[in-house]
């Protein structure tokens, strides 16, 4: 029988790439795969020349500019050459980019905490003078709470703008996470392992490179005590609660555990049963009238 032809799509990041390789590993007798460097500039040569019958993906997610890179190649790949991907394209495009999901969200009508996303700042400042503090304001892209920021009064809102339009731009949250639990083991971990300290030095440098500026995303503040993290594996359905500390449950890796509502679970099925996804992981709110609401969709997760 002919082998499957994969081509795994590295990013910028050394090693990110290497549980496709794993998995790819335990499917020699079926699969052979290549590595292609997706950054390069021989990117597409390279894959119009190998004949691949699938893509694995992998998006550099620290920069917007390596993100937008990665998803103008895949949909080129994918659209316009005809090769499929996993993930799917549109589980790429939604991954850490909080400004296309929000589009994307309301396109589907999937009930999500209203967002607002200003390229005007006088658009902005007249937004400032009629919401209810406290909004949340978010970079585009930022995993685990980076990016987020819990703004309380107005007078935070109008700082915020004018350092996005007219000052250095909002920065991430950057550097090791001190605060969180298992901190001193997974430091110790990577101070051991030479390869494993450059490839996060080499992340943080990168986050620390960059700013976001010319536009604002506001987000209707959700009071809550927890966030569910809802996963969707093939036909298989997973939920558990993300607990909150201070302000944020995003990045806590504190969880609660208990049977999940079976409404929960029938809500994640519908929303990825319509759209196609198979691997998928989705944080929610419980909204003032108990409706269930979309804050993150993330296809690569773990």
């Amino acid at each position: 029988m002919k082998k499957l032809k994969l081509a795994i799509l590295k990013n910028e990041i050394p090693g990110e790439h290497m549980m496709w390789v794993e998995a790819c590993k335990e499917k020699s007798d079926v699969i052979e795969w290549d590595e292609i460097e997706f950054t390069k500039s021989d990117w597409l040569d390279k894959i119009k020349a190998g004949g691949y019958d699938g893509l694995l993906a992998i998006p550099g997610t620290y920069t917007a500019s390596s993100k937008n890179l990665y998803d103008e190649r895949i949909k080129i790949v994918n659209s316009d050459c005809g090769i499929p991907v996993f993930p799917t394209l549109n589980e790429l495009l939604i991954f850490e980019n909080k400004r296309y999901l929000s589009y994307w969200l309301k396109a589907y009508n999937i009930p999500h905490p209203d967002t607002f996303i200003f390229y005007s700042k006088s658009e902005a400042l007249e937004f400032l003078d009629k919401t209810i503090y406290p909004i949340v304001a978010k970079t585009s892209i930022g995993a685990a709470g980076s990016g987020v920021e819990i703004i309380k009064t107005k007078q935070e809102a109008l700082d915020y703008v004018e350092q996005t339009f007219t000052g250095r731009g909002i920065r991430r949250r950057n550097g090791p996470k001190v605060g969180n639990k298992g901190f001193a083991k997974r430091f110790f971990k990577t101070i051991i392992n030479p390869s494993a300290l450059k490839v996060k030095l080499t992340k943080y440098m990168l986050i620390q490179s960059e700013a976001q500026k010319g536009f604002v995303l506001f987000q209707k503040y959700i009071p809550h005590d927890f966030e569910w993290r809802c996963v969707r594996i093939g036909d298989s359905f997973f939920a558990h609660k993300k607990l909150k500390v201070k302000d944020k449950a995003s990045g806590s890796l504190l969880k609660g555990y208990e049977t999940p509502p079976e409404e929960l679970l029938n809500f994640i099925k519908d929303i990825t049963d319509r759209c196609n996804f198979s691997s998928q992981a989705i944080d929610l709110f419980i909204g003032e009238n108990g409706q269930y609401l979309v804050n993150e969709m993330q296809c690569l997760f773990g």
